[in-house]
């Protein structure tokens, strides 16, 4: 009997969830995204308490990959690559702490990781400090269910034609041979 292929989780928050979900989805290795809120005070948040900005969490996805088809270290790199980590508590036209860069860690190995990824993409924006929050993974909050597959669900939707659709065009662009085979998601 063959064991089960390992599976490891990442958390990381950069904005939208909405956004990251949509081009974690998309890759080659990634089993499941699941968008929801981390890192604040508030037990079992709700988006608008969230966006009130008084619970202290970010909106984050949680993706569980297969390690032998692509790597922590990877998917970090994309997550640099598909926001902005040179801006405090904001992404384009979305501003408050719960859109915050970071990344939570879920063991050490993660946490070196990050750090090496951090560094890589402070060398990739001379002069501007990266301001990526580096945390201990606590309590992930899964999002309502209408968050969950968003721009799948709502691809004509003005922000997601406006924010999302230019990242999953460079998505295609400039790691095409990331993306998953099974094309049905």
């Amino acid at each position: 009997m063959t064991e089960p292929a390992p599976r490891e989780t990442a958390t990381l928050a950069g904005g939208c969830f909405w956004c990251l979900e949509a081009v974690f989805e998309k890759l080659y290795g990634v089993e499941r995204v699941v968008s929801g809120y981390i890192g604040g005070r508030m037990p079992n948040p709700t988006y608008s308490a969230v966006c009130s900005g008084m619970t202290g969490h970010a909106e984050a996805v949680q993706v569980t990959f297969d390690p032998r088809v692509i790597s922590y270290a990877v998917l970090l790199d994309l997550f640099f690559a598909f926001h902005d980590p040179t801006t405090l508590n904001r992404q384009g036209p979305d501003a408050g702490t719960q859109y915050r860069s970071a990344i939570f860690w879920h063991d050490e190995t993660q946490r070196a990781e990050a750090e090496a990824a951090i560094a890589r993409a402070q060398e990739a924006h001379p002069g501007r400090p990266v301001v990526t929050e580096l945390a201990r993974a606590d309590t992930f909050w899964p999002a309502e269910d209408y968050h969950q597959g968003y721009f799948r669900k709502n691809p004509s939707n003005g922000y997601c034609q406006v924010t999302i659709t230019p990242k999953l065009a460079k998505l295609r662009a400039e790691y095409g041979q990331r993306l998953r085979r099974d094309r049905s998601r």
